[in-house]
């Protein structure tokens, strides 16, 4: 049986989408044996010791990820050398990369100097980000042509690849990322925040980023207010907008109808997804960056509730629209109070829960998502032979 090495610096217990996609799936699969080389974090010797798969710590995060820059060039050395090691010690065939950038360059170096072949992963704006800048475009396209397999985390992604990029069709694989049927559930029920009695709730959970959307909302929530006098907004995650979006709430005194939560655990979370009104990811196109898919309204529609996401990005793929969730347009305030009013008055909240439920169980859930991987795994291993 083969061994592959996931080469990511994002990866549990550190939030992240893309990291918990890659611990769910890898954990699961059964066609290859998995050696995960991820990046540090104060709690990862606490959660590596709390699992049977095999983790490797290594220093993966850099203030430069380009060449003509001497930390760059450092890290890329640095870490190529110690991923060189360990291919030799665990007897890596294949290397599969969190993303082009900064992962995809050190596995380009390591088959360059090892001969170990490697996909990479995709997730949107990660690529289009990338086109801000010269030498990461020309980075990007060194591992695109030399990677094996670009596994995009939706269809947007990969119309990304096919038509800005110029990469082949044969080259592109389409893999969702998923949820955990059973942690994300309607039941049982746990006990609401006490701050959210007798209130309705908007949910909103992801890094405070601009591409997020939280400003929006948080702009529409004077008019939202009239209509729905008891309404709060709450935001669980952190991040660099904090700080911005507070002084927003205040400065259009609805202060008292947002509520951070910062990061909570899992358990949290689902509670909060569990008793939420509706779940709302507002994102937008902001200059490259995109969102590339939006596994939350996959965890909210898991735990039965209906959602509602911006036009940007891969978000529509998450759900089944009119039916499930809602796509409006999030580039300014009055489009979401219009959405968000039509959807609380005339629709059916716990009917649009409840198709959720049943379409992640269908196309999202991590059992099937592994399935695919294997598949794919056991097709790029007969094109070897």
């Amino acid at each position: 049986m083969r061994n592959i090495l996931i080469l990511t610096e994002i990866f549990p217990p550190k939030h992240g989408g893309s990291g918990r996609w890659f611990w769910e799936i890898y954990t699961r699969v059964k066609a290859v044996n998995v050696v995960f080389a991820a990046g540090l974090h104060a709690d990862s010797e606490k959660f590596d010791q709390n699992t049977e798969a095999k983790i490797i710590r290594l220093p993966l995060t850099s203030e430069e990820w380009g060449f003509r820059s001497v930390k760059g060039l450092l890290f890329y050395i640095k870490t190529w050398w110690k991923v060189r090691k360990i291919c030799k010690t665990e007897k890596i065939s294949e290397i599969h990369c969190g993303r082009c950038l900064p992962e995809g360059v050190v596995a380009w170096l390591a088959k360059l100097s090892s001969g170990v072949s490697y996909s990479c992963y995709v997730h949107g704006e990660d690529v289009e980000t990338s086109r801000s800048s010269r030498e990461f475009v020309l980075l990007t396209k060194v591992v695109i042509k030399s990677a094996d397999k670009i596994i995009c985390n939706s269809q947007n992604s990969a119309d990304i690849m096919l038509n800005r990029w110029g990469v082949s069709e044969e080259k592109v694989v389409v893999l969702h990322p998923g949820v955990d049927i059973n942690k994300f559930s309607p039941e049982p029920k746990r006990p609401k925040p006490t701050t959210w009695t007798g209130r309705i709730v908007l949910l909103t959970v992801g890094r405070l980023q601009k591409r997020k959307g939280h400003d929006m909302l948080i702009r529409a929530l004077p008019r939202l207010r009239e209509i729905f006098p008891d309404i709060l907004y709450s935001i669980i995650g952190d991040g660099q907008e904090r700080e911005n979006l507070e002084a927003l709430s205040k400065a259009i005194h609805v202060q008292e109808c947002v509520e951070f939560r910062n990061e909570v655990s899992d358990e949290d979370m689902v509670a909060c997804y569990q008793n939420c009104s509706l779940f709302v990811l507002p994102n937008r196109t902001i200059g490259y960056d995109i969102e590339g898919f939006g596994m939350v309204l996959l965890e909210a529609q898991a735990c039965g509730k209906g959602v509602m996401a911006g036009n940007s990005g891969g978000t529509k793929e998450t759900f089944e629209e009119g039916r499930s969730g809602f796509i409006v347009d999030c580039s300014a305030p009055e489009y979401l109070v219009e959405m968000i009013g039509k959807v609380l008055n005339q629709f059916d909240l716990e009917a649009l829960g409840r198709i959720g439920r049943e379409m992640v169980i269908d196309k999202f859930s991590w059992e099937s998502l592994a399935s695919d991987m294997d598949r794919m795994l056991i097709q790029s291993k007969e094109v070897d032979y």
